[in-house]
């Protein structure tokens, strides 16, 4: 590893993050909203400090509330063995890292659909014109579909159909994972096609000589040739799913980070822009680790590994 190389993988970026700092400290405090001086990286992170004891003394407080009623179960049993005795569940305020894992488990949930969706439709797409010709005015029509237009639809159809005493899932969620799912299908779909579409013809013959099934061609030629377009869909479409989850939490009020931006926004208090600026921040590393975590399998699945993959 030379010196250039060790610039550009470590010294840059580190200059660039910096640089980026020093600029947001001088520059914040000269810049008053009606919530005070915008705060600098210092203030942020006092902040961040703040929402980890709030979280901490959160967890403390669930697990005294558990405690006592497990000790006054242990003395109605004593009393009378018995003794119909419950455990209620703790309803406390979600906290920042609550709302936190629920987008996360929104956005996978909602983008796993999608794409086991969006893939084999993509690969028979693909596959058949006539599929494809059938499929593509709706993709064109949908694609550009706001997800803010989404949700209203998805929310009242949810709302109507998913009706149950004893619900598996909230409907907030079913709400949101299905906005995800609507407005991330559209990449995968057409980079899948694609992909497809493109397979080297030789690798078409060596398939038509073989006599090989249709699964099987699937399975030995189509997907190893189409992995780098679909992984590079699914890259698309997760970012895109993140976006779209973060809005629809802050429109439609559902638990989220987009509902923790849009109460602190509506809290107006000192401390509440730097705890929406810490928000801005855990969602884009949570959108970088997405996409570096798809383009860590995409290097595992991928045929050759001697591609350049960024």
């Amino acid at each position: 590893m030379n010196t250039k190389h060790i610039f550009q993988t470590f010294a840059a970026p580190f200059l660039g993050i910096l640089l980026f700092l020093a600029i947001w400290q001088i520059g914040a405090p000269k810049i008053v909203t009606s919530l005070g001086a915008v705060p600098g990286p210092v203030q942020v992170f006092d902040q961040f400090e703040g929402l980890v004891e709030e979280h901490q003394a959160a967890r403390q407080k669930e697990a005294d509330f558990y405690q006592r009623q497990e000790e006054r179960n242990t003395e109605a049993l004593k009393e009378d063995p018995k003794a119909d005795v419950t455990i209620r569940p703790y309803t406390g305020k979600a906290t920042f890292f609550d709302q936190i894992w629920t987008s996360i488990f929104t956005v996978m949930t909602g983008f796993v659909l999608a794409g086991l969706i969006a893939i084999p439709l993509g690969i028979v797409a693909g596959l058949s014109q006539t599929v494809y010709s059938a499929i593509n005015p709706l993709i064109q029509l949908f694609k550009p579909v706001s997800p803010l237009a989404w949700l209203p639809i998805v929310t009242i159809i949810v709302s109507a159909v998913y009706v149950s005493d004893d619900p598996m899932f909230a409907k907030s969620f079913v709400t949101s994972a299905l906005t995800v799912l609507l407005c991330c299908l559209w990449p995968t779909i057409i980079n899948t096609t694609v992909g497809v579409a493109n397979i080297s013809k030789d690798l078409q013959n060596v398939s038509k000589v073989l006599r090989l099934s249709w699964w099987t061609h699937v399975r030995k030629i189509v997907l190893p040739s189409a992995i780098p377009m679909i992984f590079t869909g699914l890259r698309l479409s997760l970012g895109i799913a993140w976006m779209v989850l973060i809005a629809a939490e802050m429109l439609a009020q559902n638990p989220g980070l987009g509902k923790f931006v849009w109460d602190e926004f509506q809290n107006g208090s000192s401390n509440s822009l730097g705890r929406i600026i810490v928000a801005v921040i855990v969602i884009g590393l949570i959108g970088f680790a997405l996409d570096r975590g798809m383009l860590l399998l995409q290097r595992h699945f991928s045929w050759d590994k001697s591609a350049a993959l960024r």
